[in-house]
């Protein structure tokens, strides 16, 4: 498995291939996964945090049943642009994959997500209780849909100007 950059991703990817988001908390795994054109991101169920081992197996079976070709996940980067524990302990989780798939991880800066999330979701009159159990997968679909977004916008960059 390799960690790739946006742009890494955008050569790799092949038609019709679906690429999941990840917003990894301590207490949950936030999961979305893209359309098969990727355009759009839809959240799914959440996974609860066992252990490392348990972990990994569940998102694995989740990759294989949903195609998944390769992972955004969310790193947590100060707004200050340092990185902090949180952020370590995402790439230690990205690190720690690396021996069980070879599915490629990019790392997306996931500031302000949650926050983004939490506000559509309270916009939608979601009650308390319901918003916390879907808020990290809202905040995988943010994520997952900041990448989205930009690998459309590199593959408009790559595609020759029909205007001459």
């Amino acid at each position: 498995m390799a960690v790739l950059t946006i742009d890494e991703l955008a050569s790799a990817l092949l038609p019709g291939q679906a690429i999941g988001g990840l917003d990894l908390g301590t207490k949950t795994i936030g999961i979305s996964v893209s359309d098969l054109g990727r355009r759009f991101a839809t959240p799914r169920e959440v996974i609860k945090r066992v252990k490392f081992g348990i972990d990994a197996e569940a998102l694995l079976v989740m990759a294989a049943k949903e195609k998944i070709a390769a992972f955004v996940i969310g790193l947590p980067i100060n707004m200050d642009g340092s990185e902090g524990p949180r952020a370590q302990a995402t790439r230690a989780f990205v690190r720690n994959m690396a021996q069980k798939t070879d599915i490629p991880f990019v790392y997306w800066d996931e500031r302000l997500s949650t926050v983004a999330a939490e506000r559509v979701l309270i916009e939608m009159d979601v009650s308390r209780k319901k918003r916390a159990d879907r808020i990290d997968s809202a905040a995988a679909s943010f994520i997952l849909q900041g990448a989205l977004d930009r690998l459309t916008s590199l593959a408009k960059d790559a595609a020759p100007d029909s205007a001459d």
